[in-house]
């Protein structure tokens, strides 16, 4: 018995020491980083059931109740999306098949119109692509106006039908933030990335609107005259006519004109189309008899409603070449416009003949679309490319979001200083 003991004790002291040996081996270990962190450590518990866990709480305790992790970061504002309406008339139709396509992002509304002057068959033709599309049929974003306005571009039908488009995305969905008038000679000169990431930490109020209150022959010309537009009222496009009686400019409002083309936020979008405020109607109305009514209807209401008037940004974000003074429609862009286009960092520009080889360099260089597929975007999954639809909510933008950003910074500064606004 007493040999037994003197044995045990011999083991004690051992043992003793090499508890402390390996004591002091682990401590070393968490100091020299050989075992990061004791995050690691719970990590291999949690590979086993919760329900084995010694320290684990029923369901009724207090402690079960209280998250005592951190709180998640605030999220940022959601990606904006954009409301189209892309129009054409007689021969129109492959060029606004192009820049549709070129134009596409599923998070965006589509409208797209061939007026009555368009033969049926190019309207047929037109909503039977969409119906057959396969992504579009998917998505369900692109719309057409089947039953056809008649359209005439220097009478009021033009802005009754950008309203009608407006209305229809407000009817068909509410969750967009800019609504945007293009025509099919129109092309965009960045990706839809690029103009999502672009306008993502923008206040979705602003309006993009070309105005000034300085009419010059505008006010002898266009404003004092009344004409008369056969479009309201006929069912073939007919060319407007002059009354013999002039008008007075008005007092009860003060005019501005601009360009036809606009970026307008939802806000104002729907207090045009809803009018709580008679002012849209009444405009409406005086613009009925006025030439180039397109170019000063918008203009004229948001600057007279003291509300918008502080919204709105002095630009159309389009790259156009005029004559000076300008004439009716603007040049013909070309090849010989690429290095002008880009330096300008617009988002879009017009106008472009159908097919026209500066298309296919934009494509190229800018795009990165090949030709009769949709401008790529970090949404596009399957092969072909965008054979089909990925992860809405995530974009890639390229160069072109930074040029168009540098464009927005320098048009917001002077309207945050007031300048150049609804003067």
């Amino acid at each position: 018995m007493v040999s037994m003991l003197n044995m045990e004790k011999k083991w004690v002291f051992p043992l003793v020491i090499i508890s402390l040996i390996c004591t002091i081996l682990v401590v070393t270990c968490f100091n020299m980083g050989l075992v990061s962190s004791v995050h690691k450590i719970n990590s291999i518990f949690s590979i086993f059931p919760a329900h084995i866990s010694m320290n684990q709480r029923k369901p009724g305790y207090a402690e079960s109740k209280i998250d005592t992790g951190p709180l998640p970061p605030p999220s940022g504002p959601a990606l904006p999306r954009f409301a189209y309406l892309v129009s054409g008339s007689k021969g129109d139709l492959e060029k606004l098949w192009r820049t549709l396509h070129a134009l596409y992002h599923p998070r965006n509304q589509y409208v797209v119109h061939l007026d009555l002057e368009a033969p049926a068959v190019e309207r047929v033709t037109l909503a039977s692509r969409i119906a057959n599309h396969t992504i579009f049929s998917k998505v369900g974003n692109v719309y057409m106006i089947t039953k056809a306005n008649m359209v005439t571009y220097r009478g009021p039908t033009m802005v009754a039908n950008t309203l009608h488009a407006s209305a229809i995305h407000l009817n068909r969905s509410k969750n967009w933030d800019w609504f945007i008038n293009l025509s099919a000679s129109d092309y965009p000169l960045v990706t839809q990335d690029d103009l999502i990431d672009a306008f993502s930490d923008l206040n979705r109020n602003l309006n993009f609107i070309e105005h000034t209150s300085q009419l010059g022959w505008k006010a002898d010309k266009r404003a004092m005259p009344l004409i008369i537009d056969p479009g309201l009222y006929m069912s073939t496009k007919s060319d407007i006519f002059w009354t013999s009686q002039r008008r007075a400019l008005p007092t009860a409002f003060k005019l501005f004109t601009g360009s036809a083309w606009t970026v307008l936020s939802h806000s104002f979008v729907e207090f045009c189309v809803w009018g709580w405020d008679n002012l849209p109607r009444t405009l409406l109305m005086y613009y009925t008899n006025f030439l180039s009514s397109p170019e000063g209807y918008f203009q004229t209401v948001v600057c007279n409603v003291p509300e918008f008037a502080k919204t709105v940004v002095n630009h159309d974000l389009h790259y156009i070449s005029w004559d000076t003074p300008p004439k009716q429609h603007p040049h013909i862009l070309t090849l010989n416009d690429m290095d002008k286009m880009i330096r300008s960092n617009a988002a879009f520009a017009r106008k472009f003949s159908q097919d026209d080889p500066v298309l296919d360099k934009i494509d190229k260089d800018l795009l990165g679309r090949e030709k009769g597929s949709f401008t790529p975007g970090a949404w596009c999954s399957g092969e072909p490319k965008c054979l089909k639809v990925g992860d809405m909510n995530k974009i890639k933008p390229g160069p072109g979001a930074e040029r168009v950003r540098q464009l927005i910074a320098k048009l917001s500064t002077k309207a945050i200083l007031g300048r150049d606004q609804c003067k």
